[in-house]
């Protein structure tokens, strides 16, 4: 029969050692255990040990216990097999899923599951976040992950209110905006870039049901540059603007001071074409969707950054992706699907 490279078992370990010690050859334990000759010889090296005979003369012996004790050893240090690696294809689209989509990996696994392809291997989250800290993967690191461990704690400071709120209080929002089961709430705040430097900001609209996001760049963060754009936002979708944008939510800042121009439609003279309310003063959280869909904004145009230079097409990039991301709390959903389902509804 033809020799070839393979492990040894246990058993083969002990007919190994039967037959070294009754004397047959290195090439004959490998013809009778069907392996190459060179595997014999490094079994030998691993079970290797000194026997003293009665007479007090001493041999080189092979042990199999002492060969099995030192595969076990060997086995144990190398961890378990990484599954990945018999799959490139696998790899390669996590990669770019998440280094060049900008993907968590819950988000990535998702896409794989339905990007129709066939793999050969199925990995779990936390089997790829594993991987990723052990730099298993060629080009992506945590670097590219969008949330990188624990924040840093942050004393916070007391600051005093420098103004009353412009209009509306949250306090006298309806109930149904804060349970979400109604279509149409929206909050609204501006994304700045490098301070002193950057003088143009994007007004950021996030429908609070859907979590669709609508994105305008603004030349400056003037009040009446933010009414401006909701003017043309009227615009765009005429009469079913009142029923999409049924209120907005700001904060204090100055660019929202002009809670009337807001409020006050561009297309039909003298009606509302939505109510405006303001948060308490540094209560950032009561904005909550906001903070959390800028943050996936800062995968793009990281903070600090000049945005000036950003064009429109950029902008609208930036919107889409986010919009056309697959959310885990709607069980991996878009928000785009869920705002065009109810935008029909409304139709």
């Amino acid at each position: 029969m033809g020799k070839y490279y393979k492990h040894l078992s246990q058993n083969d370990r002990i007919k190994m050692e039967t037959m070294l010690n009754s004397g047959h050859k290195v090439v004959e334990v490998a013809e009778y255990l069907h392996v190459h000759r060179s595997t014999i010889y490094r079994e030998m090296k691993r079970g290797e040990y000194t026997h003293r005979n009665s007479d007090y003369t001493e041999e080189v012996r092979y042990s199999s216990d002492l060969g099995q004790q030192t595969h076990d050893w060997n086995a144990q240090g190398k961890g378990r097999s990484i599954k990945i690696g018999n799959d490139l294809p696998l790899a390669e689209y996590i990669e770019d899923k998440i280094v060049n989509d900008k993907y968590s990996p819950e988000a990535a696994l998702v896409a794989v599951a339905q990007s129709g392809i066939e793999f050969s291997t199925t990995i779990s989250v936390r089997t790829l976040y594993r991987y990723i800290d052990n730099g298993i993967f060629l080009k992506l690191t945590n670097k590219d992950l969008p949330v990188k461990g624990k924040k840093k704690k942050h004393n916070k400071k007391v600051q005093t209110q420098k103004r009353a709120a412009a209009g509306e209080s949250i306090e006298n929002r309806p109930e149904e905006v804060k349970s979400r089961e109604t279509f149409g709430h929206w909050e609204m705040d501006t994304v700045k870039g490098k301070k002193g430097v950057t003088k143009s900001c994007m007004l950021v609209l996030t429908e609070r049901k859907t979590r669709n996001e609508v994105i305008i760049k603004l030349q400056d963060q003037k009040a009446e540059s933010v009414v401006g754009a909701l003017d043309r936002l009227e615009r765009k979708w005429g009469e079913m603007f009142t029923k999409i944008f049924r209120s907005i939510t700001v904060d204090n800042g100055v660019e929202f001071s002009d809670y009337e121009g807001l409020e006050r439609s561009a297309i039909n003279e003298g009606e509302k074409r939505t109510f405006v309310f303001y948060c308490h003063p540094y209560s950032s959280w009561e904005r909550g969707t906001n903070e959390n869909n800028n943050r996936l904004i800062r995968r793009h145009i990281p903070k600090g950054e000049d945005f000036d230079e950003k064009q429109d097409r950029d902008i609208e990039y930036i919107e889409n992706w986010i919009n056309n991301y697959p959310r885990g709390i709607f069980g991996f959903k878009t928000s785009a699907q869920l705002f065009e389902e109810e935008v029909k509804k409304l139709a």
